[in-house]
């Protein structure tokens, strides 16, 4: 038992031992890897959903979006100012772009326009007789075609007939002349030729499918039917534009009208070859000014027969020994610009050699193409954000900076943006082009607007508690739209924002049995849902419609899936106030 106790002593100092010794160097290590991740840990966020905050990187919870590094200070900015990380900036795909002006330095001034098609020299080519279309030999836009080359075979009842009535003359055209030559002339108005009339004369046969041969040298810009199509006398079938010759057409703003006239040389160049300037002459200024853009169109005809210039290529031209004492016209891209309220915004950034930006309010003059007018807020030199603006806002809310939401900053306001009534927004319908998203995507944008048109509906019918009860529908359904189906940044980005505003004007709605509160907010609702129809689609005609007298006379629109206008701001007082404005195909 004494030498048991012994050996239990023993192993017992042992223990004891060891963890002195090693317990307390893991404790150390231990102490000293928590305090090197405190020292290293980078937090992670979602661009879109700046409450998410992870200690490593992955997909947001929410979107699914890749998570990007959360900024972890500021030092040195001012009180609006924040910054980004390269990797962010990577990540998010931001761009920037120094702000364009209509007027440059010295006596040259600087215009951006489009190539565009040659209208003297296009033609189209119809059909000379009604029928069926058998073949068509043209399979898609693009395709050079030669004069006298065969595009179609057309069966005609009409024609099979009239070569009845040739081969029957001309068995008569000693004893009746005047019937046989009339007879002739008929099929020659048809554009066949002596040889295909003599032709039919002589083997007595009747062709059941005749050709229709191009009339003019050039490319297919536009086919107008497809093969199996029933066509008419006179119905065009192709449009054909000869592009050996092109023009360069340029807007020039109202205060920039009096320093151009034509036979002006300008040069121009591509953004496919900026190092070359081609020289041309003004060849043509539109004596009509167009009252929405407040522009006039200016152009010059260029040589295109090496093919360089493509309709639709964007270029720049200049012109020279121009002198002006007027202020400047600043111009920026469409994709900068953010609508929030009465507000425009853009994000500056402010210092050229690192990541920093600011929100700046700007206001906004007529819209050039896919440019703005700056009217106050920027000046020419100034860089901005071009692509990846909402990204750059989640940064700012992130931070606690203003954003475009509202001009708080942090918790505060967040509590603001869910307390908006309405948010009334200036950009304009046509801002995005129709893009690409799955079916899925549209059928469950579709049941929003079903929604839509049932609270329409009942504001037609002067019913303010149905109103209420399917403006809340609307909200519900609004949030089952499913924004991971939108694989493109940009595109998911911009149902962000439609779906915030969406949501901000039903909620708005929701919260009052007043009909004319809800038919103010109806109006927000109407104009945002209407952008996201245009840009989205839902495999439905809708008709856009547009009452002048809404508003005191300011006018309004909303949609409907008929044609026959019901007017949901006013009903029964003026119920068939208004027409259709636009169709949504």
């Amino acid at each position: 038992m004494k030498k048991y106790s012994i050996y239990i002593a023993i192993l017992g100092v042992g223990l004891l031992l060891g963890w002195l010794i090693f317990g307390n160097s893991s404790n150390t290590k231990r102490e000293h890897n928590h305090n090197q991740v405190a020292e290293t840990n980078q937090m992670w966020t979602c661009s879109m959903h700046p409450q998410i905050m992870q200690p490593e990187p992955g997909d947001c919870p929410i979107c699914g979006m890749d998570l990007i590094p959360a900024e972890a200070g500021a030092d040195g900015l001012l009180a609006d100012q924040f910054k980004l990380t390269e990797n962010a900036m990577a990540l998010a795909n931001i761009q920037t772009s120094i702000v364009g002006s209509g007027q440059t330095e010295g006596n040259t001034i600087k215009l951006s326009g489009k190539i565009v098609e040659n209208e003297e020299a296009n033609a189209v080519q119809v059909s000379y007789f009604s029928g069926r279309l058998e073949r068509l030999n043209v399979n898609s836009t693009g395709e050079e075609v030669r004069k006298g080359q065969l595009l179609a075979t057309i069966y005609s009842p009409e024609l099979y007939a009239a070569q009845q009535e040739l081969i029957t003359a001309s068995s008569l055209k000693e004893s009746q002349p005047a019937l046989y030559k009339a007879v002739r002339n008929k099929l020659k108005l048809w554009k066949l030729s002596e040889n295909q009339i003599n032709q039919i004369e002589t083997s007595g046969n009747v062709q059941e499918n005749f050709p229709v041969y191009a009339t003019v040298s050039g490319t297919v810009s536009d086919k107008l039917v497809e093969q199996g199509d029933y066509v008419k006398l006179g119905q065009p079938l192709l449009k054909i534009a000869n592009l050996n010759t092109v023009w360069a057409s340029f807007d020039v703003y109202e205060n920039q009208i009096d320093l151009f006239k034509k036979g002006q040389e300008i040069s121009i160049t591509t953004n496919a070859n900026t190092n070359e300037d081609i020289k041309a002459k003004v060849d043509f200024i539109n004596p009509i000014l167009n009252t929405q853009t407040r522009t006039v169109k200016l152009r010059a005809v260029l040589n295109n027969k090496e093919n360089i210039f493509k309709p639709g290529m964007f270029v720049e031209g200049q012109i020279k020994g121009v002198t002006s004492t007027k202020d400047e016209v600043l111009t920026i891209p469409a994709s900068a610009v953010m609508w929030t309220g009465e507000r425009s915004v853009v994000y500056l950034k402010t210092d050229p050699n690192q990541p920093i930006f600011e929100m700046r309010n700007i206001t906004l003059g007529t819209k050039i193409g896919d440019n703005y007018q700056v009217l106050e807020g920027l000046f020419a030199g100034n860089e901005i954000v071009t692509n990846g603006t909402f990204t750059i806002d989640a940064a700012a809310q992130l931070q606690g900076k203003k954003s475009m939401m509202n001009k708080a900053s942090g918790h505060e306001a967040h509590q603001n943006m869910e307390e908006t009534a309405s948010i009334e927004t200036k950009a304009p319908f046509n801002l995005n082009e129709r893009v690409n998203v799955p079916k899925a995507f549209q059928n469950q944008l579709k049941t929003v607007f079903n929604d839509y048109i049932q609270l329409k509906d009942a504001l037609v019918e002067d019913d303010s508690k149905k109103v209420q009860s399917k403006s809340k529908e609307l909200i519900e359904n609004t949030a089952k739209v499913d924004m991971k189906l939108l694989k493109n940044n940009d595109v998911h980005n911009h149902w962000m924002a439609l779906e915030t505003d969406i949501k901000a004007a039903a909620i708005a709605i929701s919260k009052t049995t007043d009909i004319k509160v809800q038919r103010t907010n109806f109006k927000s609702l109407s104009r945002q849902l209407t952008n996201a129809i245009e840009v989205f689609g839902i495999n439905e005609k809708v008709y856009h419609q547009y009452c002048p007298m809404v508003d005191n006379n300011k006018g309004a629109y909303w949609l409907s899936k008929e044609e026959t206008v019901f007017n949901p701001y006013f009903g029964d007082a003026m119920l068939t106030c208004g027409d259709v404005k636009q169709v949504i195909e």
